[in-house]
């Protein structure tokens, strides 16, 4: 099993959780088999017109992971939110046919961009949530409805990789955890649905951004939720999937007490999610979405904690040195059976 992490671009020296900054990337080089691109890769950061590509940063990013002996991950073909699209789609002109039109679209962006990675990465997050958390359903935007409202755009986004990528592995990615129902069964009907429909998906990414949805000790929430967690897994591997963890982080915006407890908690509450994913064997990859707290998308994101401090839901605090949650993961791997890589 391999552990890796999220990074960004940055000019060369900039205090960013970037390779360009040497003491972030020597965190990934101490401890990561894999990387994957925090934006640079998004439909929405490279295109800034219909067919215009700016691959610069993201050719960057994957030449250093390959001159360090790290793979970097695919992500993403099509991040499915309307406000997540390139701003020149948002508004688009569907014309007379806009089912022909919205196909064209994406098949032409999946080619283009496959064609322009190659073999060079060897697993891609095609679909990235395209379930709405609140009511389980596809979520509804621009190509949605070119097609009528049914999820052949989703198909053929999975399609068009397999036919560019025949030998990478193809992942739906989202971030239902253990705190929604309704979103994991929204995702697991669509799981159901590409398999009825014979669609190349070969597996779950798993985000994992997880937190504290209620009071009490940090183990006993997780106790309380494992359950419904676990009929949800093997569900999807009974569908034949394989699980990443794609983005995982512990947040602890809603936690009280000192900096040493806040950190036990999230040392605690992320090892019980990683002993409940590793219990599967079809689990190989594991990504936390960063390594320092200081360049948390977190810090930037929803409400600040109560007390104003910032968030610590990584595995090394801001200044680079490694938490709680650090030991915890290490536990875990350690604790697990091996298993090979990817093939």
């Amino acid at each position: 099993m391999r552990f890796g992490s999220t990074f960004a671009w940055a000019s060369p020296g900039a205090d960013a959780g970037s390779f360009n900054n040497p003491a972030y990337a020597a965190l990934l080089e101490r401890d990561c088999q894999l990387l994957v691109p925090e934006n640079e890769m998004k439909w929405e950061y490279q295109s800034s017109a219909e067919n215009v590509y700016n691959w610069t940063r993201a050719d960057q990013m994957l030449a250093y992971a390959e001159s360090k002996g790290m793979e970097m991950r695919g992500h993403c073909f099509l991040w499915y939110i309307q406000e997540r699209f390139p701003a020149w789609l948002r508004s688009y002109d569907m014309g007379a046919n806009p089912r022909a039109t919205a196909e064209r679209l994406v098949r032409t962006h999946v080619q283009s961009t496959a064609r322009h990675f190659g073999n060079r990465i060897k697993s891609w997050d095609v679909i990235n949530e395209a379930i709405d958390p609140a009511t389980g359903n596809v979520r509804t935007n621009i190509l949605h409805t070119a097609v009528g409202g049914d999820n052949s755009i989703l198909d053929l986004a999975f399609r068009t990789a397999r036919a560019e990528l025949p030998t990478a592995e193809l992942v739906y990615n989202d971030y239902m955890d253990w705190g929604s129902t309704t979103h994991r069964n929204g995702v697991l009907n669509l799981l159901r649905g590409f398999r009825d429909r014979n669609v190349p998906i070969d597996a779950l990414g798993i985000q994992s951004h997880i937190g504290f949805y209620s009071s009490g000790a940090a183990q006993d929430i997780a106790n309380a939720q494992i359950p419904a967690m676990r009929t949800f897994l093997d569900a999807v591997v009974a569908l034949g999937y394989k699980l990443i963890i794609t983005e995982f982080d512990v947040s602890d915006r809603n936690r009280t007490g000192t900096v040493a407890q806040r950190d036990e908690d999230v040392a605690v509450y992320g090892r019980a999610w990683l002993d409940l994913l590793f219990s599967y064997p079809q689990l190989k990859d594991v990504l936390v979405w960063g390594m320092n707290d200081k360049y948390s998308w977190l810090q930037n994101f929803g409400t600040p904690r109560p007390d104003g401090q910032p968030l610590r839901p990584l595995p090394y605090d801001a200044s680079a040195q490694p938490k709680r949650f650090y030991t915890a993961i290490g536990d875990a791997f350690a604790a697990t059976t091996a298993r090979p890589a990817p093939t």
